[in-house]
């Protein structure tokens, strides 16, 4: 006679918790913090924005983001700003150079964390509006042409 396993039973409802426990502790191992306060940059330069920009045009590629510097002039020891939130670092833009960036690198003052999407993305991509340079703490940052697509 074979025995069949009784839902009652304290052995099957012991396996079923420790099954649903392991499956609980995978699916929240999946999800990715954006936050490290670590990374945690400098506040927005309100006071050097202007509404100019240069020919300089800038592409969503995904995760990344293409920088194409049309003019003569080469830009060294810049900040990027993106949506006047997040930035990043970037030790030169030549003249007449095509960059790519990763929007992962950007990050805001509270150690925010752009959310820049792709294939295992946890949650919606934030759109690039605007990209601007920052060349010093005095001067007025420089706007760049984001070329935007749905």
């Amino acid at each position: 006679m074979v025995r069949t396993a009784d839902p009652t039973d304290s052995r099957v409802t012991n396996a079923w918790c420790l099954i649903l426990g392991l499956v609980l502790l995978a699916a929240s191992g999946c999800a990715r913090t954006m936050y490290d306060p670590s990374r945690a940059s400098q506040p927005y330069p309100k006071h050097l924005h202007r509404p100019e920009s240069v020919d300089i045009q800038v592409f969503r590629d995904g995760p990344d983001l293409d920088i194409v510097n049309s003019t003569p002039v080469t830009y060294r020891e810049v900040d990027i700003w993106i949506n006047q939130r997040f930035t990043t670092h970037l030790e030169v833009l030549r003249a007449g150079a095509t960059i790519r960036l990763s929007l992962w690198d950007f990050w805001d003052e509270r150690g925010d964390r752009l959310s820049a999407g792709g294939f295992w993305r946890t949650e919606e991509p934030t759109p690039v509006r605007l990209v601007q340079l920052q060349l010093s703490d005095e001067a007025p940052l420089v706007g760049l042409v984001t070329i935007y697509e749905e």
